[in-house]
């Protein structure tokens, strides 16, 4: 289960993508809540999207926790998002995602998973991850955190009665230290760090948690914020559910994600624009490539002659080669009853 909010639509969208973490569509009276208040304020030139999913830890009252894994999500949220840039003529805009707790697994999934969809019928989701120029993580569990902490975590939140009636979700396992899933997501996920500009908050004040519990932190800082080469990383003075709420505009927390918004939708649309030209590029030399393995094609070429790009049409005799690069001095090797101008 999915749903969108929308809070504002403006003549020249650049969408920044908010993602809720585990059950929090919350907000105590009096704080502000960054999507709804100061994105739409500050930010004059954004189309601001919230995105939620059914996290369900537990089963009550004869229910069951979510079985939908965290591949399920991001692939769910690549095809709606992807659909409604297209739909609001959105679709070569850049995208700045904005995660809380879980919400970044699930985006970190999702832009790996759209780097693969390079096949024609499915190229509209590949933009997705070249439109994407900047990811703000809030408390987000990037090596894993305990299990128990967040059942701690979701009773004080009022989602569990009693501890008897927890059960687990698959996404709640995928959070566990440790975790196959979670290092197989983090491992496909550094080799295309570079493509984005990656800010890391993590919780500075440990959450209260229910009856003589205590407090703990949920995430612990060096999973929130791993230390990565041109990366930021900066400490919000709130516990983890607090984190994405700010009490007014001189909070520190919210001059620090306001500056780095800011900055990256200063620098985003150059980046974006000529991310999109090469993008078409990549997608198109994709096309050619796997047409000339499909007709048995092995193309040489010159020495200091570009890169050409072929195309095979079916032919009265055969199949027909064109060179598409306009150089006609390439050197096409093809099947005997194909027919090749070049």
């Amino acid at each position: 289960m999915s749903f969108w909010k929308s809070f504002s639509k403006l003549e020249m969208p650049q969408p920044q993508e908010k993602l809720y973490g585990i059950q929090e569509i919350y907000s105590p009276p009096g704080l502000i809540e960054p999507e709804v208040e100061f994105l739409p304020k500050h930010i004059k030139n954004a189309r601001v999207l919230v995105w939620g999913y059914n996290a369900d830890y537990t089963s009550l009252n004869g229910g069951f926790p979510s079985k939908d894994r965290v591949h399920h999500h991001a692939h769910t949220l690549v095809a709606n998002l992807a659909a409604d840039r297209r739909l609001s003529g959105t679709a070569d805009k850049p995208i700045i995602f904005l995660c809380h707790s879980l919400g970044g697994i699930i985006v970190k999934r999702a832009l790996t998973y759209a780097q693969t969809r390079t096949a024609h019928k499915v190229s509209h989701d590949y933009s997705i991850f070249s439109c994407t120029y900047g990811i703000l993580f809030f408390g987000t569990p990037h090596h894993g955190s305990s299990p128990a902490t967040y059942a701690n975590y979701l009773q004080n939140l009022g989602h569990l009665t009693t501890a008897g009636k927890m059960s687990k979700s698959d996404l709640i396992k995928a959070l566990e230290t440790e975790s196959e899933t979670l290092q197989n997501i983090t491992d496909f996920f550094v080799p295309i760090m570079r493509n984005f500009h990656i800010y890391f908050f993590w919780e500075q004040l440990p959450t209260p948690l229910p009856g003589r519990l205590g407090s703990m932190y949920i995430v612990k800082s060096e999973s929130a914020a791993p230390t990565f080469d041109d990366t930021e990383r900066a400490a919000i003075a709130a516990d983890h559910r607090e984190m994405v709420r700010f009490e007014s505009p001189r909070s520190q927390g919210f001059r620090l994600v306001m500056d780095a918004l800011l900055r990256y939708c200063e620098g985003a649309p150059d980046v974006i624009r000529h991310r999109c030209v090469d993008a078409a590029r990549t997608l198109g030399l994709e096309r050619n490539r796997v047409a000339a393995e499909t007709l048995r094609i092995a193309p040489h070429f010159s020495a200091g002659v570009d890169m050409m790009g072929l195309t095979g049409l079916a032919g009265l005799d055969g199949f027909t080669i064109v060179d598409q690069s306009g150089k006609f001095r390439s050197i096409v090797r093809a099947p005997d009853d194909a027919k090749a101008e070049v």
